[in-house]
């Protein structure tokens, strides 16, 4: 999983989208969850899933932060060098984690935070130097908008379906989903359609005509295994 990984970090989400595409899966793209601050190295990790539901005037109170199940236990549960992806049905009125949560998701080695809606606190999240995508910001607290109710079981976020384990990958085009069971097919095409992008990129910088290239035709495609034996 691993080396996966390490292809991965080099190769888009929008790559990823195409390659999700060719197995019939449209559904990969987390609407809402951009980057708190672009221009980040992209993301690569495991899905560990959190869930809100609406808000219950009676469940969703400042008491609930200290009982069993909340935000606080989930995250002593994160394993080390996960994505943690928090389903918060699109709400935008508020922060489903302040900077005192994130500083600890960070030091517990999470590898970023992805949700549909919205920190609070920003200033002192981006102290904990831990990537967050999300819908941006509010000062409210989760409980004035949300009742969380679980983690590591089966949620949608951002209009995609993930389980637990799922593989999450986010750049400045945002965040996808990759079935964990196609990890090794996103990885292995995803690599080599970078590379014979990187060639075409080299044919329309010299003023090559689209058609034909890309997608490629007999030619385009015998001139790339051409260039592809040079480089070794």
């Amino acid at each position: 999983m691993s080396a996966a990984f390490d292809i991965l970090r080099r190769v888009t989400t929008a790559t990823i989208t195409t390659m999700l595409l060719k197995k019939g899966i449209r559904h990969c793209w987390l609407k809402g969850a951009m980057p708190l601050v672009p221009g980040g190295a992209r993301i690569v990790g495991p899905a560990f899933t959190l869930r809100f539901v609406p808000v219950r005037e009676d469940l969703a109170t400042p008491e609930s932060w200290g009982k069993p199940i909340s935000t606080r236990a989930a995250i002593e549960a994160m394993p080390d060098g996960c994505v943690a992806v928090a389903d918060a049905m699109g709400v935008t009125t508020a922060g489903i984690f302040g900077d005192i949560l994130v500083m600890r998701m960070a030091r517990r080695g999470v590898t970023a935070l992805v949700t549909d809606g919205v920190i609070r606190d920003k200033a002192g999240c981006l102290t904990a130097n831990m990537p967050i995508f999300c819908q941006g910001t509010a000062a409210p607290a989760s409980v004035n908008g949300l009742t969380f109710v679980g983690w590591d079981e089966p949620i949608a976020c951002g209009g995609c379906a993930i389980f637990p384990g799922d593989i999450i990958v986010a750049d400045d085009d945002g965040a996808v989903v990759i079935p964990k069971d196609l990890l090794d097919f996103v990885a292995t095409e995803g690599e080599e359609h970078e590379r014979y992008e990187t060639w075409v990129v080299s044919e329309v910088e010299k003023g090559a005509k689209l058609p034909g290239l890309y997608p490629p035709n007999d030619e385009a495609k015998a001139r790339y295994q051409a260039w592809k034996s040079k480089r070794g």
